[in-house]
């Protein structure tokens, strides 16, 4: 936008100081023009006065020295003809119509010699511009009882009156040519002065967009639109905040009640142990290993209501120790249902992250691979050493890979959608664990990504930023 308002603005200046430099040097033209027209057209008129007899009985004694006199005095050739446009008396020896003008248009009398012979007085509407050569010719019909019997003719050099023109118009292009300079020069700061309102709003959507909901427009300025703009995105922030705030407490309130239930529950199934036949351990280990499970996601829920605040208090963990505690946690639960759960790492690779957000990622898709993968399903949580994207960003991939029955693209594409569920196996669920996953590591610059592997199973891959 700004570069089209500049675009636009020194397009109008330009247009602007164009609009007002060629009048004005056009007028000054015609005002130079017109005073030596004028000053000659009185001489002319005089002489014309002065030729009637000359003319008619063809002496040219008196009127020759009229017109030599005219012309020592003032350097400007003159001329009486008469009807046929002969010479009768000129102001120097050998001048005739041929030397007035370099276009006499019929190759031997001007325009103006012709028009002042028809008994007419030439217009004052021609201009004499700096390129223009020749002299400015000026007659005046001579006349007796209403008939026209010559001409007076002057022929004024025009090189001082072009010279003079061209160092106005220069002194006219020297000013707009400052103005147009100093209209560009000011273009910069006019345009951010007009654009502030929108960059204003830019940034506080940019920040709002980032996480940093207290961000607002400043409204006390600019214009009005603009201003009922920056107030109606002020109150659409107030908005989202109150909303997220009041998710984030009814999260964290739901989480916090529920925890605490949930830890008196197993302590009080925990104490059935001794009261159980052998056969229903089994069971009670299962009973026991889903109550941690409920345990796992009240955590989830509070870590993701603490998540979403501005600020998050990060930790920095070795990757390859976190996926090596959750292993070693899920192997008891994996060797019960009949599954294998391996761990490939390499050591050495730290990351920033919300501290539990990569314990509670590899949990959800470690329990999705138990759950979903069938029986005898082999599980292989991988760590590869660092790379570097195209962008020159560094990050680690964990991958959780199993050889289940896997789903179709369109499945994992859907996988990750809050409440989405495929029945596999009658198996149910809330639909919420992946979802909460791809939240978690959103939030910190992580991302999960769902692919089919091979030859049949899911890997997903966890992209950690280091």
């Amino acid at each position: 936008m700004r570069r089209r308002v500049v675009t636009v603005y020194v397009a109008l200046l330009v247009a602007a100081c164009l609009g007002l430099a060629v009048p004005l040097c056009v007028s000054i033209a015609a005002r130079g023009t017109s005073e030596m027209r004028l000053d000659r057209i009185n001489d002319t008129a005089r002489f014309a006065g002065l030729a009637e007899p000359s003319v008619l009985t063809g002496s040219e004694d008196t009127l020759a020295g009229e017109l030599a006199a005219y012309d020592r005095l003032y350097g400007i050739p003159a001329l009486v003809v008469d009807r046929d446009g002969a010479v009768v008396a000129a102001s120097r020896e050998g001048v005739g119509l041929d030397d007035l003008a370099a276009d006499t248009g019929d190759g031997r009398i001007p325009e103006a010699v012709r028009t002042a012979l028809a008994g007419n007085r030439m217009g004052t509407d021609s201009i004499v511009y700096p390129w223009q050569e020749g002299p400015l010719v000026v007659a005046e019909p001579i006349g007796r009882s209403g008939e026209t019997v010559g001409a007076a003719v002057t022929a004024s050099p025009t090189g001082a009156l072009r010279r003079t023109t061209l160092a106005q118009w220069a002194v006219a292009w020297a000013a707009a040519t400052a103005l147009l300079v100093v209209g560009i020069a000011a273009a910069g700061p006019l345009t951010r002065w007009i654009l502030r309102p929108i960059d204003d709003l830019e940034e506080a959507t940019r920040a709002v967009s980032g996480g940093s909901l207290d961000a607002r427009v400043p409204t006390a300025a600019g214009p009005v639109e603009l201003r009922r703009l920056g107030e109606s995105f002020n109150r659409m922030a107030d908005t989202i905040t109150a909303m997220l705030e009041s998710q984030r407490t009814f999260v964290a309130y739901a989480g916090h009640q529920v925890r605490n239930p949930l830890a008196a529950l197993r302590l009080r199934v925990d104490s059935l142990s001794r009261h159980l036949p052998p056969e229903g351990a089994q069971e009670h280990r299962l009973a026991l290993d889903e109550v941690d499970r409920l345990t796992r996601v009240c955590d989830s829920l509070l870590t993701l209501a603490r998540t979403e605040d501005a600020e998050h208090a990060t930790v920095v963990e070795e990757v390859a120790r976190v996926a090596a505690d959750r292993v070693e946690s899920w192997r008891p639960i994996a060797e019960r249902a009949g599954a294998a759960l391996e761990c490939e790492a390499e050591d050495g690779v730290l990351v920033r992250c919300v501290e539990g957000t990569l314990d509670q990622a590899l949990d959800a898709l470690i329990d999705n691979a138990l759950k979903f993968g069938g029986p005898g399903v082999r599980i292989v949580v991988r760590v590869h050493g660092a790379a570097r994207a195209e962008d020159g960003t560094e990050y680690v991939d964990v991958h959780v890979v199993d050889d289940g029955p896997g789903l179709s693209e369109d499945q994992l594409g859907s996988a990750t959608r809050p409440f989405w569920r495929d029945g596999h196996d009658g198996v149910g669920g809330s639909g919420l664990g992946l979802s909460i996953v791809v939240t978690l590591l959103e939030l910190q610059g992580a991302e999960l990504a769902l692919r089919p592997a091979r030859p049949h199973g899911i890997d997903a891959r966890i992209r950690l930023p280091l």
